[in-house]
């Protein structure tokens, strides 16, 4: 559920007018959400990602071999406050250039 709410708030460039795409592959690794342009993966970690702490270490690494910045939120907090999670993007460093 906490995707899908992100997802409405994403798409159409509705966030800083900026593209993202939804569950795309980069490199061996399936993201949540991906802004080619600002180089940044938003990913979204609910209950699947308990007990998955070395492999998601791992692949944030990779992802970030590539250049690319990742941003993780709590799914629970998404579904709580979807608001104060884009104001908090909109502060991240990466999208600093696009406000």
């Amino acid at each position: 559920m906490s995707e899908v709410f992100m997802w409405k708030a994403l798409q159409k460039k509705q966030f800083l007018g900026l593209t993202f795409n939804r569950q795309i592959t980069v490199g061996p690794y399936i993201v949540d959400f991906f802004c080619a342009r600002a180089k940044v993966v938003i990913e979204i970690d609910g209950e699947s990602h308990d007990g998955k702490e070395e492999y998601d270490s791992k692949r944030e690494s990779y992802l970030s071999g590539l250049g690319l910045t990742v941003i993780r939120f709590n799914a629970l907090e998404v579904n709580n406050n979807l608001e104060g999670i884009l104001w908090d993007m909109k502060q991240h460093p990466a999208f600093a250039k696009y406000k």
